[in-house]
């Protein structure tokens, strides 16, 4: 087998962020589900902004976020997901490939406006997501570039992609390829509203190894387990899994393969400013480590010194260089 072109390739919701802060007071006014992602239409989209205070805006969406951060540590990266040909497109390609991210994907002519999604953040750091797919819902199984596929180590997906129909199927399609090919797939479940919409759907990726490695946080695990017990929780995710990783945030995260469970801190940090992004940075440093050969704990620690970075300040992309913050800590990559 050939010698991967990129270490990581996302596939995901190619989105800009607007990022406000707020009291709990205006979610329990407008709605809004505390930590959770929900889909709106154009018309609750106009009607949140208004309502929002100053607000901040960058390129975001899930998985773009972790390419950004493999990136970030050095990382050969490579993302596809959808905008439309309009201003907020422009800026997500612009950004996304300003971070040394390949980004070749036909943006759409016609049709809704690129993707957003309105964060609220809230005093203690937790986020709160209201996100308009617009033209991220149209990325279709034509979108997916069989040569990146088959030249990336690993194939990364977002659980989120399992809302638009046509993104499933390209979402299968990729797997399929990558698997041809000899590489690995990746998932992460995204949110536990997510899991309860998708339950057995992402239960069965997992079980027929569609999917080799899952990303789940410990709200998500209880709900595709459908248990309040974390050790009854784990013990199910050993059987399906070949390999999962569950972050706990300050408690860090375990590691699950079928050989064995390890437990691996969380990296220290100052105070939790915004925990946007933390999932997705999380498995960017994972995701690094593991394709490039790296041991489990290893890896596990690189997602807990990249989680720890991107949380201590406003957005869900590195402001710093993590492949130096890594050195730093004497992490090899």
């Amino acid at each position: 087998m050939a010698a991967p072109r990129y270490d990581v390739v996302g596939i995901g919701n190619a989105i800009v962020d607007v990022i406000a802060r707020a009291e709990d007071d205006f979610l329990v006014a407008h709605g809004m589900h505390k930590g959770a992602m929900t889909l709106i239409d154009e018309t609750r989209a106009q009607a949140i902004y208004n309502a929002m205070g100053p607000a901040a805006e960058v390129s975001g969406g899930s998985a773009a976020n972790t390419i950004v951060g493999c990136a970030s540590l050095g990382a050969r990266a490579a993302f596809i997901g959808k905008v439309k040909d309009d201003k907020l497109g422009k800026s997500f390609a612009h950004d996304i490939r300003a971070a040394n991210v390949a980004f070749d994907t036909k943006p759409a002519a016609d049709g809704p406006a690129t993707a957003r999604s309105f964060i609220i953040v809230t005093p203690d750091g937790e986020r709160t997501m209201n996100t308009f797919l617009g033209a991220a819902r149209d990325l279709y199984s034509s979108d997916i570039a069989e040569n990146t596929i088959k030249d990336a180590a690993i194939t990364y997906l977002e659980g989120y992609l399992w809302d638009p129909p046509h993104a499933k199927e390209a979402f299968l399609k990729a797997a399929k390829i990558a698997h041809g090919a000899g590489r690995k797939v990746a998932l992460t479940l995204s949110d536990a509203f997510c899991v309860d919409r998708y339950r057995d759907e992402f239960r069965n990726l997992v079980k027929n190894s569609t999917v080799d490695i899952l990303f789940a946080n410990e709200r998500e695990l209880h709900s595709l387990y459908q248990t309040a017990d974390f050790a009854t929780a784990v013990k199910s995710l050993r059987a399906d899994a070949k390999l999962a990783v569950v972050t706990r945030s300050e408690k860090g995260c375990v590691v699950v393969s079928k050989h064995a469970t390890e437990e691996v801190p969380a990296a220290s940090i100052a105070k939790v400013v915004d925990a946007t992004g933390a999932g997705d940075l999380f498995a960017a440093g994972f995701l690094v480590g593991h394709s490039r050969g790296k041991d489990l704990r290893t890896s596990a620690q690189l997602g807990a010194l990249a989680a720890a970075e991107v949380i201590q300040h406003v957005g869900a992309r590195p402001a710093v260089s993590l492949k130096a913050l890594a050195a730093s800590q004497d992490l090899t990559i």
